[in-house]
């Protein structure tokens, strides 16, 4: 199979997926932004043609193959520029987001080289700049699907042929499989106060906790509505309640470079001490970003019991049934309160905000341990209670 001709029904089933099951349908009043670089147009132009369909507006954003993940500038600015040139973003940017009304990205690169190892100053000032056009998309209805490129089967040493197999299957399984095997877990999360994650150094030896409080956060069964595929149930802790060590094994994909064999310690909720055995300048550029991204914001259980091969791409090795990651920076608010539309809500999330329980950052990177046989995980504990990975799926022991 080749991403130059995935067949048509294929297409259309994976954006029936997106449009119906993640955004819940698309109505004549709804303007949707589809982005992606030009190399994923085979999936943007049959979105764009069912949307027209439905009555509606498709905003066709074609990301430049510098630009990672259409950030409000690209690498050439960063480069090339200045802090002042980066920080002018043009109103027309800020009316484009906020017309729209739901939002699909289209993850998938030509060559992620071309934005990979940027100088990290004006790397950083970018990804503030751009912050605020996350948040309005955070605030609407959107979802992350990937498409198979090239460079991407080559970042997973895998042909073309193969790579393209396994994320089309993958991302053509019904989602709504997913919520029964999540929900033990879920309510598991729901009903505990500590998360305590135990992993090994396999170089030294060395036996790591890190523990953090859940309590009275609202865990989240993720079936396909925000990232596709799916497969996770994730909560945001207390942020200053994280305390300990962890060693993380599986690779993570970030800016165009992979990095690998992270350490964390963490006190007070804190990091203050971290290494990586591959890329450590990456990990420290993601660490200094700013005073959040010293924090955690997410702690989840990948949940997705058919992907079995842990592709470095986040949108993938997350979901890995059998895995576990922490997020380095931002929380997910809808971890806070029961109904982000409540009246109260935002004054609540300002509340803890202010309080340091829940973490702001321009950052959220997901870096994933690996519990299934050989990985660097050792033991979970909810409370007392310890889960297992059993058959590449979290249960209950």
């Amino acid at each position: 199979m080749n991403s130059n001709i995935i067949g048509k029904h294929e297409l259309e089933t994976w954006a029936d997926y997106l449009l119906n099951h993640s955004l819940g349908g698309i109505l004549p009043e709804d303007v949707v932004m589809v982005k992606g670089e030009h190399i994923t147009w085979q999936l943007m132009s049959v979105l764009q043609d069912k949307i027209f369909a439905a009555g509606a507006i498709a905003d066709i954003y074609m990301v430049p193959p510098d630009n990672n993940r259409g950030q409000v500038w690209g690498a050439s600015i960063v480069k090339h520029g200045t802090i002042e040139q980066i920080n002018r973003v043009p109103d027309w940017h800020r009316e484009r987001y906020e017309t729209m009304t739901k939002y699909i990205e289209i993850l998938g690169s030509e060559a992620p080289e071309l934005f990979a190892n940027l100088p990290e100053m004006p790397a950083q000032v970018l990804m503030k700049a751009d912050q605020p056009f996350k948040q309005i998309r955070l605030s609407k209805p959107w979802v992350l699907t990937l498409f198979p490129t090239p460079a991407f089967a080559d970042l997973e040493g895998m042909s073309l042929d193969e790579y393209t197999r396994i994320i089309v299957e993958t991302s053509l399984t019904d989602p709504k499989l997913l919520d029964k095997v999540e929900n033990p877990i879920a309510e598991l999360m729901g009903k505990s106060s500590t998360v305590c994650i135990e992993t090994e150094n396999p170089k030294t030896g060395k036996q790591l906790k890190l523990s953090m409080n859940i309590k009275d956060r609202y865990p989240i069964k993720c079936v396909g509505e925000r990232n596709f595929p799916d497969g996770e149930v994730y909560a945001s802790p207390d942020a200053n309640s994280v305390e300990g060590e962890i060693f993380v094994d599986l690779p993570v994909y970030y800016n165009g470079v992979t990095i690998q064999g992270i350490y964390l310690k963490l006190e007070q909720g804190r990091i203050v001490n971290y290494s990586a055995e591959r890329e450590y300048d990456t990990l420290k550029s993601i660490i200094e970003t700013d005073n959040g991204s010293h924090r955690i914001g997410e702690v989840a259980f990948g949940m997705n019991q058919g992907l079995t091969v842990a592709l470095k791409h986040p949108l993938f090795v997350e979901k890995v049934g059998g895995t576990m990651h922490i997020a380095i920076g931002e929380s997910y608010p809808d971890c806070y309160v029961d109904n982000l539309d409540s009246p109260t809500a935002q004054e609540r999330l300002q509340t803890f905000a202010d309080a340091g329980i829940l973490n702001k950052s321009s950052q959220h990177v997901d870096i994933v341990v690996d519990f299934r046989k050989g990985g660097a995980g050792r033991r979970v504990f909810l409370d007392d209670q310890e889960v297992i990975s059993k058959d590449n799926i979290w249960v209950i022991k």
